[in-house]
């Protein structure tokens, strides 16, 4: 009696004791949910107000008493956004697209190739030229825009779209970052490419700039974010509106003079548009770039 009651105490206690983690498990998931939840409602506040006042008038925006739906959706202030003779924003759009996609590809190839350069080739000043860059990295950005200016306006280039795009088709920060993940390159693969013939530009465009995918598509996604949303750059070297960037056009409707305000919102969730696609596709390749760079040691 003594050993079956024992028995039925144990598993009556093993019982209590899973039912009060499962208890436990789930308080804890309902928990977390729950604060998830409340980060993306405070994470999508914003879009919900560039959208609603994006689809309001002016009167409805500047209204005493909040409203939380337009009464109608007033699809005519996309409409004016498209057609206003002053600042286009299909201008703004169409530059916008070229500078950042050229930039895009410009640093990826030209910080590729530095990275390749400072991490595989043997050469006396390898070092040198890797802290001259490091250097760099230091120097704020106040301190070369006077300069990168004058030499821009030197070659001609103020007021064109390569002046804006040129001086940034270089970044040190990537050349860093390509350097850290080809460090961590199998030579194995290098080795090979050697015994079938391939120099130091046939290893690096055959063998591995292809195995650079996901460091290419992270460094691609932040570069073409931070290009997107370059504002003074472009302002100082476009004069002409022919050469506004989607910034740039968002400007014009916030003036010491005059605030439009739907046109300001519609302009801006017209401007964000992309900027989410590109991120909701290649998102997970930020984090998988970065990790496999070795910039954590």
């Amino acid at each position: 009696m003594s050993i079956a009651s024992s028995k039925g105490q144990t598993r009556a206690t093993g019982y209590v004791v899973a039912k009060g983690t499962s208890w436990r498990r789930y308080l804890g998931q309902a928990v977390l949910y729950a604060v998830l939840i409340f980060i993306s409602i405070l994470f999508l506040i914003p879009f919900y107000l560039i959208v609603r006042n994006g689809l309001m008038t002016q009167a409805e925006i500047t209204a005493p008493d909040w409203i939380w739906l337009p009464k109608g959706l007033h699809f005519e202030n996309l409409d004016k956004l498209f057609n206003d003779p002053l600042a286009s924003m299909a201008v703004g759009l169409r530059n916008s697209l070229l500078i950042a996609v050229t930039q895009v590809f410009g640093q990826m190839l030209f910080a590729s190739m530095a990275g390749y350069g400072i991490a595989r080739i043997p050469y006396k000043y390898r070092n040198i030229v890797f802290y001259i860059f490091l250097v760099t990295l230091m120097i704020p950005g106040a301190v070369t825009f006077v300069p990168k200016y004058v030499i821009v306006s030197y070659l001609g280039m103020v007021n064109t779209l390569q002046g804006i795009i040129v001086p940034d088709l270089f970044n040190v920060f990537a050349v860093f970052l390509f350097r850290q993940f080809y460090l961590n390159f199998p030579r194995e693969l290098e080795e090979a490419g050697r015994v079938d013939g391939l120099n130091y530009w046939g290893i690096y465009w055959r063998l591995l700039l292809p195995n650079s995918r996901t460091i290419l598509i992270s460094l691609g996604v932040l570069t073409f974010i931070n290009s997107w949303n370059s504002f003074l750059w472009p302002l100082v070297i476009g004069h002409d509106s022919s050469t506004w960037t989607v910034q740039i056009v968002l400007s014009t409707f916030l003036t010491a003079q005059t605030i439009n305000l739907p046109a300001l919102f519609m302009g801006a969730a017209v401007g964000i548009f992309p900027l989410l696609v590109v991120f909701l596709v290649l998102q997970r390749y930020i984090v998988q770039g970065v990790a496999r760079s070795g910039i954590t040691g």
